[in-house]
């Protein structure tokens, strides 16, 4: 059985990954023709079993015989086969799947597919099937039973993809894509009836003629991406479920007026066009998944009229609706991407029929308030108007509204939104206000007492100052504040989030020691510190039970012991490249790797090595210990020169009193010994040595 996968928004599209044996490559010269040994060796490269035999990538010039009887399932992709004759195909009657791609093959005998009445797939995508195309269409006509077929890159046109399926009567799945196409004529499929799956993306389509899906009542899936569609009118395609249309140049999107059947159509992708409204959309549907994504739509208000922007002029304007009256029909909608466009209000009851709308993306407009629509059906800005009707709630769970120019949101935003779990506001002007101290004049934007919110991302956003308890009664999991230069954040900044935040980011802040204290948060796990300037960790961390901590490019020269204490039962990975560590003081990584703390970047992380004369860097991995001077090196440097010197001058006593005494065994000894200087009558011994007694004594 043939199986696809469609994730969600967009379409699958057949990816094929050329793997050629060593030494082989497709430029350059092909490889001389082999003996039969050399084939033999060849084939014993295959993957063998009774029914599936698989000799990808072994460099074969033609099908081995020895490797037929019983065969169903044969894989001969990135080869250099050219044909595909009668005599090569001997033995596989049995067969039911045949993977040629990414060979050679450019010619196909009808003796060679006469043989294979049992073929139900067949690939044949990248190959020169461009050539000798009538004979091979010709050829084709002998695959009744095939449900399969991949025609893709092949530099087919529109002519040769329609004479290679002509009279394919059990096509189910057909891939022509990455061809040389550019028009849909009428009729091509007229004899695949059963199509389901129909694959048309990277070519140079520009035009689809007038009937030309009409006599395809069982397609569900069609792929029309990268290609050249500048219109799309008059949709009529009711069973279809997934329609990609993405990167093209469509300027407009109509449906047809009074269609009978309900449509069925669930996935839609127009992103990537020149669009410059909502599509109009077909009135019943059970449309799930729509992107339109990286267009020109400047507004979703109803009257709106149109900047005169469109490039070519089409019949279909005339009739065009733009009052949107199709929206209300969306009840099944779960996903719209509106990012990349030219919104600049956010229209409130614009999806408030959009029960169902559980993921909304509007990043990277111009957004800069919310409007909601008011009594006389006019939008108007948010600071001047009441919060919305409860029954005009949004269902919205993750909204993403970063790449805007939002300066504030209006208080009752978050209340209209009472299932929003996740909100990223990155990439705005929004400041926090202060729990305690309400809306500072309309200039900033509530986060707390917002209890449904888990997920809370503010970075760059140009905040130079939390106030105590911004997010106090919002019990947020995970608070990204990363990117907002300079900021300064009071312990009591994030008063509230004690028992709940377990991911926090202060990315790139440059805070320093005096701008980032944090309370004792109990159940953080996850820590960014990256890119500021603390010298030391903040104490309240040293309770929460970290499991990963980022403090790459700062200015610590040690990680603190009650810190990495606190933490041996549950940090598993730090970064710390960029911080100027002594490469004396490194017993703080002896206790991370004691612990097994996987230090992430150890390979890369430098310290420092200073010494009277000069400073240099050294790997921390090398373990430059050698370098530095043995510990308590001062004072037991001190006690060894005493020492040393109470040894000499004990012995030099010793000797002075032997001479005295004129011994003859001591003469003796001084003769033998090694080291000693020679004896001069003459010189006086320094003032220093004399007292004898005071030596003897010690």
């Amino acid at each position: 059985m043939y199986h696809r996968k469609i994730p969600v928004g967009s379409l699958w599209e057949p990816e094929y990954h050329l793997e050629l044996p060593e030494g082989k490559s497709l430029s350059g010269s092909f490889p001389r023709a082999q003996s039969s040994e050399e084939v033999k060796l060849r084939s014993a490269l295959c993957q063998q079993s009774p029914t599936k035999v698989s000799c990808k990538g072994v460099g074969l010039l033609k099908l081995p015989k020895e490797l037929g009887q019983g065969v169903k399932f044969l894989e001969l992709s990135n080869n250099f086969i050219q044909n595909l004759s009668g005599s090569s195909m001997t033995g596989f009657e049995q067969l039911e799947y045949l993977d040629m791609c990414f060979n050679q093959l450019e010619a196909v005998s009808t003796t060679a597919l006469a043989q294979l009445p049992q073929l139900r797939s067949l690939l044949l995508g990248s190959n020169h099937l461009d050539r000798n195309y009538l004979a091979n269409g010709q050829a084709f006509r002998l695959l009744r039973n095939v449900e399969v077929l991949d025609l893709s890159a092949n530099n087919l046109d529109s002519h040769m993809a329609g004479w290679y399926i002509h009279n394919l009567t059990r096509l189910r799945v057909l891939d022509l894509s990455r061809n040389k196409m550019t028009k849909l004529l009428a009729g091509i499929f007229q004899s695949t009836p059963w199509l389901r799956e129909l694959h048309l993306s990277n070519n140079y389509i520009m035009e689809i003629e007038e009937g030309v899906f009409e006599a395809l009542e069982e397609l569900e899936v069609v792929n029309l991406a990268l290609n050249s569609l500048h219109c799309i009118s008059g949709f009529s395609l009711t069973q279809l479920r997934v329609l990609n249309l993405s990167h093209n140049a469509l300027e407009l999107f109509t449906s047809e007026e009074g269609a009978a059947a309900p449509y069925l159509l669930q996935v839609l992708d127009l992103s990537h066009n020149r669009l410059l409204y909502f599509p109009e959309l077909p009135k019943v549907h059970y449309l799930t998944h729509l992107n339109l994504s990286n267009n020109l739509i400047a507004s979703l208000l109803p009257g709106s009229h149109h900047p005169g922007e469109f490039v070519l002029h089409y019949k279909e304007m005339a009739r065009f609706n733009r009052t949107l009256h199709t929206v209300s029909a969306l009840t099944h909608m779960a996903d719209l991407d509106l990012s990349n466009n030219r919104l600049q209000l956010f229209p409130f009851t614009f999806f408030h029929s959009l029960g169902s709308l559980h993921h909304l993306s509007m990043a990277m407009n111009c957004l800069q308030d919310v409007a909601r629509e008011s009594l006389t059906s006019s939008m108007e800005p948010s600071d001047h108007t009441p919060a919305p009707p409860e029954h005009a709630a949004l269902s919205v769970h993750s909204l993403d509204l970063h790449g805007n120019a939002f300066r504030m949101l209006p208080p009752w935003f978050f209340s209209a939104l009472p299932q929003l779990e996740m909100i990223d506001l990155g990439s705005n002007s929004l400041q926090p206000c202060e729990s305690q101290g309400g809306n500072l004049g309309g200039t900033c934007t509530p986060f707390y007492n917002v209890p449904h919110l888990k997920h809370l991302s503010l970075y760059k956003n140009n905040i130079t100052r939390l106030h105590p308890y911004a997010f106090n009664q919002t019990s947020l999991l995970s608070l990204d504040l990363s990117g907002n230069k300079d900021l300064f954040m009071p312990k009591e900044a994030l008063g509230g989030l004690e028992f709940s935040l377990q991911k926090l980011s202060l990315r790139g802040n440059q805070m320093d020691n005096s701008k980032a204290e944090l309370p004792c948060l109990g159940t953080l796990k996850v820590l960014d510190l990256s890119g500021n300037n603390l010298s030391f960790l903040p104490t309240g961390l040293f309770c929460s039970p970290l499991e990963s901590l980022d403090v790459r490019n700062n200015q610590l020269l040690m990680l603190e012991k009650p810190a990495l204490m606190s933490w041996s039962r549950s940090l598993k990975d730090v970064s710390i490249t960029g911080n100027p560590f002594s490469c004396c003081s490194l017993a703080w990584l002896d206790m991370l790797q004691a612990a097994g703390v996987g230090v992430l970047d150890l390979d890369e992380a430098l310290c420092i090595y200073q010494d009277e004369s000069s400073n240099f860097s050294a790997k921390i991995a090398s373990s430059p210990q050698w370098l530095c001077p043995h510990p308590n090196d001062t004072s037991s440097l001190a006690l060894l020169v005493v020492m040393m010197s109470l040894f000499f001058l004990s012995c030099g006593a010793c000797c002075l009193l032997k001479k005295g005494q004129k011994s003859p065994g001591f003469a003796g000894l001084q003769s033998n010994s090694v080291g000693v200087l020679p004896h001069h009558p003459k010189r006086e011994e320094p003032a220093e040595a004399r007292p004898a007694d005071s030596v003897t004594k010690v």
